[in-house]
């Protein structure tokens, strides 16, 4: 027999038998602020829970449903959810349903055992993911869908609780959380021990300790195993009852009366600022999933220990103790819950499921959102916020970092909901002096200096543009992103997906790369693999090559994000951030003044193209843009090859119908590409000139090699001369 009916057999035997567990000791009712109707309510919302892990597991015997993980063992959240308001975001751990189940009996309307079965089922009509993946969720209870990795959740729930606190001084245009609320976010205690789940409780506690506002409230759901890993005893409450910066409290998960008081006392504490710890123990009945099973690693005492602690029999017993029901009424609503749960799979399994390609990939992309006017700064607003050096600097050429920053300034002047957060953006203004005077410009609440950890950096992001925020992370280098790129894979361009477009998290990840910086930092600092970025659905990943088009992009990434939510990772040449000259020394070719704001604009997809030679196009982006550009002048000059530029500027989704029209009129395609050349963008490149066209196509890409510090640092990179022979080669001339 399966394991749910083993536990449910049990149930009906215990309580017709009333072989109920001791009374617990709890508080009253009266002191937990509880009355009957409300535990009676609480153990509703325990039974329905239990009632749709059951129908998970029938409906997958049938081939009719697809997710199996239960909340079972763990209803006593539903006490944590009555403890909470329904606006407040909650971030939920996958054994959470009967915290959706009360929380939705908080609101009117709401009919959670139809919407779970229907996300069962993947019928197109769940109201959170549209068919996609059985998630918790609800746009109507402030649940975003979690389809979290371990603990990836974590960081994100930091950034919302984190938004919240910002928002009480500047409220975004798309603010979704009230000011007063706190976010929330569940875990098990096998997750406690991920780094993703270590980094954010760090980031907790050292936010908590330097006393600025953080309404957040962490709960660590431990049923003291992790699949098959016990968890040792007394683990959680030794390694958090003494975090400085972070309140622990504990309560009892089989007990209603107790976690509900726990949690409101919690959240007092967290409403005022202070970030809390609640460890809630309770029980894990069934294995893991549906294919777990339990016999394998636990002994029979162990698995009817726990099945002696189900948390309906604590709550059946609190419920018969209270007067508010005997036996035989429990008996009645669990089956009763049970035959409503039943009937309504029977309807669940006959509705309409997605079809085709066109149908998943349909919530890929978020809806774009009405946004407010921007006039932008008036021009003595603009002045009193640059100062006068940096006025009359804009009417003089500039390099990169230094238009970067002006552009920064003018996007954080008309847009207020623009925040910038990093490793030493604020007082240092960036390793590279991009950011400096952003902050005595616009303040710390604005321009954050970060703790040293990337994940912390992106969920803080992730969880303020949940809030309406538009956030503008920077990775400090781009080796250092690969500690967190599961914030961007697994959780910001997944959330549209999994919430049909619901929920979003519009950004722009700042991230200083590539290669090419003299004698600095071998592989850490001079990283030149964009792979992890490019197979991102939904992601959109940009590489200016120059001062001018990198104001450009990222205006248009700004745009991208507040008014089409998307996610945007801006890659910035580190070497060509100081870069002036192009040919010779002190030519200035690499520099450009700044453009106004409304002055001239690039759009998604718009790729840039110097000269109109026939002979070649040369295609290519970044430091390889600026390599080529050299070369373009070596070849006409020294070899009458007359060639066009296609410069990339946005690498995905890649523009292949501006780059087929760029190079129409050509008698070839040479790629300059200055990342390796396995996992490359040239890879994909001369697929595209292949299948849409009949030009002869080479690359010049890097070797597969880190990069080396010192006098080799770019012996592993495409050159200058190296591309200038590439070109002769394909256009069938010799060097003279």
């Amino acid at each position: 027999m399966d394991r749910a009916e083993i536990v449910h057999q049990n149930f009906l035997r215990r309580i017709a038998a009333g072989d109920l567990p001791p009374a617990s000791g709890s508080v009253s009712l009266a002191e937990a602020g509880l009355d009957g109707d409300a535990l009676t309510g609480l153990f509703r919302a325990q039974i329905g829970s239990r009632q749709l892990d059951r129908m998970s597991r029938k409906m997958q015997a049938k081939g009719q449903g697809f997710y199996t993980i239960g909340s079972s063992g763990h209803e006593g959240n539903a006490a944590v959810a009555a403890a909470l308001r329904p606006t407040d975001p909650a971030f939920l751990h996958y054994r959470d349903g009967a915290f959706q189940v009360a929380r939705a009996a908080q609101l009117p309307g709401q009919t959670p055992l139809w919407d779970m079965l229907l996300s069962f089922s993947c019928a197109a009509e769940d109201p959170i993911s549209g068919g996609r993946h059985k998630v918790l969720g609800s746009k109507a209870l402030a649940i975003p869908p979690q389809t979290s990795t371990i603990a990836s959740h974590l960081p994100k729930a930091l950034g919302a609780a984190f938004s919240i606190a910002q928002a009480r001084r500047t409220a975004p245009e798309h603010q979704q959380y009230p000011k007063d609320a706190l976010a929330f976010c569940s875990f098990g205690d096998a997750s406690l021990n991920h780094s993703t789940a270590q980094g954010a409780l760090n980031a907790a506690a050292w936010t908590g300790y330097r006393g600025l506002p953080l309404p957040l409230l962490y709960l660590c759901e431990d049923n003291g195993i992790g699949i098959s890993v016990p968890t040792p005893n007394g683990w959680v409450e030794a390694t958090m009852s003494a975090r400085p910066g972070l309140t622990y409290l504990a309560c009892d998960g089989l007990d209603l009366v107790d976690t509900f008081a726990t949690t409101r006392q919690a959240a007092r504490i967290a409403r005022g600022g202070a970030p809390v710890f609640l460890h809630m123990s309770c029980v894990r009945l069934y294995g893991h999933a549906g294919a777990d099973a339990q016999q394998a690693y636990m002994t029979p005492a162990q698995i009817e220990a726990d099945e002696a602690n189900d948390p309906l029999l604590h709550s059946a017993r609190r419920m018969i103790d209270e007067g508010l029901a005997s036996r035989d009424d429990i008996l009645a609503l669990y089956t009763a819950i049970g035959d409503e749960v039943s009937a309504l799979s029977d309807q669940a399994v006959q509705r309409p499921r997605l079809q085709s390609s066109a149908d998943v990939r349909a919530s890929l992309v978020p809806p774009k959102r009405p946004c407010a006017p921007g006039n932008g700064p008036s021009p003595s607003q603009r002045t009193e916020v640059f100062g006068e050096a940096d006025a009359r600097a804009m009417q003089d050429p500039q390099h990169m970092a230094k238009l970067i920053n002006m552009a920064l300034t003018d996007l954080m002047l008309e847009h207020p909901e623009v925040i910038l957060a990093g490793e030493d953006v604020g007082r240092k203004g960036g390793v590279y002096g991009v950011t400096q005077k952003l902050q005595g410009r616009f303040g710390a609440g604005r321009v954050m200096d970060t703790l040293l950890d990337e994940q912390t950096i992106l969920g803080l992001a992730i969880g303020m543009a949940q809030n309406g925020f538009v956030p503008i992370p920077e990775i400090q280098f781009l080796a250092y992103l690969h500690n967190a790129e599961d914030q961007l894979r697994g959780e910001a361009a997944t959330l549209p997906f999994f919430s049909n477009g619901q929920f979003s998290n519009p950004m722009v990840v700042r991230i200083a790369g590539l290669g090419y910086q003299r004698g600095f930092g071998g592989h850490f600092h001079n990283d030149n693999s964009l792979a992890v970025l490019r197979d991102i659905p939904g992601l959109i990943v940009a590489c200016p090559s120059n001062g001018r088009d990198a104001v450009l992009m990222l205006r248009e990434s700004v745009r991208l994000a507040r008014e089409e939510q998307r996610v945007v990772v801006f890659v910035e040449p580190i070497a060509l951030y100081m870069t002036r000259d192009l040919l010779k020394a002190g030519d200035g070719r690499w520099t450009a003044r700044y453009p106004l704001p409304g002055e001239d604009a690039i759009a998604l997809g718009e790729v840039g193209v110097s000269g109109t030679g026939q002979d070649l196009a040369i295609v290519s982006y970044g430091n390889g843009a600026f390599l080529s550009r050299q070369a373009q002048q070596d070849l006409l000059e020294d070899h009458g090859v007359e060639t066009r530029l296609v410069d990339m500027r946005w690498l995905a989704p890649c523009p292949e119908g501006s780059l087929l029209e760029a190079v129409k009129g050509c008698a070839g395609v040479l790629i300059v590409d200055e990342c390796r050349r396995t996992g490359s963008q040239s890879e994909a490149l001369v697929t595209l000139f292949a299948e849409k066209t009949d030009l002869p196509c080479a690359r010049v890409t890097a070797d597969d090699c880190f990069i080396a510090t010192g006098p080799a640092y770019a012996s592993t990179l495409p050159s200058r001369s190296g591309i200038v022979e590439a070109a002769l080669e394909l256009v069938g001339r010799s060097p003279a």
